[in-house]
């Protein structure tokens, strides 16, 4: 009889030891089912972002494929799956995934998930800068990863809430992020030096979306483009004769085109300029993986290099 009830309280206090560990993690927002955080990014430049930080110690799933445009997305049955099992999901801000359809806020409201406890916007404390078509000044503009200083306060807010989440891993998250940003940092250091190099009539960066203005910004040089934003109209007479005044108006060498959108526009200028079109340049998605540009850190020594390159002929 003694032995039996030992057994029963063994068996007892094994069901009390696995409800506590499941309520501990659950507090932390480790899951039971791969004992390991589950991570959404909508992006995969976040995606990336989220790796150098986090490694192998969560588990990450990512929206918006590469070479898909985030502005507007239709997300499929597995992004959905994802974003209701998710622990943390992280996104831009800045209106990036929250505009125009509001797909990503649509989802995660639709899971149950909230603002600042299971949400996070990678950008939290960057300086938006805005959009400068009529009617639209009040709009920011999303695209502050292409300031890598940004891109820089982006791996932080990763950490921190990846800490907060999982402080298991506390020690891990803050070595990778600690490399990861003095690799970003010395990157930065080199392009600002290129930079300075150029002559100021040939500081002018044309692309076909506006989304260079933190870029710009960053690096000393003046943005110019066809259509501000993708959700936009594209390559309308009015836009066309906006950009070749400011082409015109410079000594500027070269042209660029974003991969992720039509060459068309652009095409056109070059054809009405007499420009050639130096390269191709990302944006809003990193390249095919095991091409060049596939990394965050990769995209913008691309565009760095490539832009510098031009600009200097």
């Amino acid at each position: 009889m003694i032995k039996r009830l030992t057994i029963i309280g063994l068996a007892a206090l094994a069901l009390l030891a696995g409800v506590f560990y499941f309520v501990s993690e659950s507090q932390t927002g480790k899951t039971s089912r791969s004992g390991k955080l589950q991570v959404v990014a909508t992006n995969s430049i976040i995606g990336n972002m989220v790796e150098e930080v986090a490694g192998n110690k969560v588990k990450l799933h990512t929206i918006v494929p590469r070479g898909t445009d985030p502005h507007e997305y239709e997300p499929r049955p597995q992004d959905v799956k994802a974003t209701q099992e998710a622990d943390v999901l992280f996104h831009n801000g800045l209106n990036l995934e929250t505009g125009g359809s509001g797909w990503f806020k649509k989802m995660y409201q639709n899971a149950g998930k909230k603002a600042n406890e299971q949400v996070f916007a990678v950008s939290d404390g960057v300086a938006a800068k805005h959009l400068t078509d009529a009617g639209k000044e009040n709009e920011m503009d999303p695209h502050a990863w292409l300031d890598i200083q940004n891109g820089i306060k982006y791996v932080q807010n990763i950490e921190k809430v990846l800490i907060e989440k999982d402080p298991k891993n506390k020690s891990t998250y803050q070595k990778n992020a600690a490399a990861y940003i003095e690799k970003l940092t010395k990157l930065d250091e080199s392009a600002k030096t290129k930079f300075n190099n150029i002559p100021a009539d040939k500081k002018l960066l044309v692309t076909s979306e506006g989304a260079f203005k933190y870029f710009s910004a960053a690096y000393g040089i003046t943005p110019a483009f066809i259509w501000e934003i993708n959700t936009e109209s594209q390559g309308t007479p009015e836009q066309m004769k906006t950009v070749l005044e400011k082409i015109r108006a410079t000594k500027v060498p070269v042209l660029f085109v974003e991969s992720s959108v039509s060459p068309k526009s652009m095409d056109k200028v070059s054809k009405e300029t007499g420009l050639p079109i130096y390269a191709k340049i990302y944006t809003d998605s990193l390249a095919k993986e095991g091409k060049p540009g596939d990394t965050y850190y990769g995209m913008m020594k691309w565009n760095l290099d490539k832009i510098s390159e031009g600009l200097s002929k």
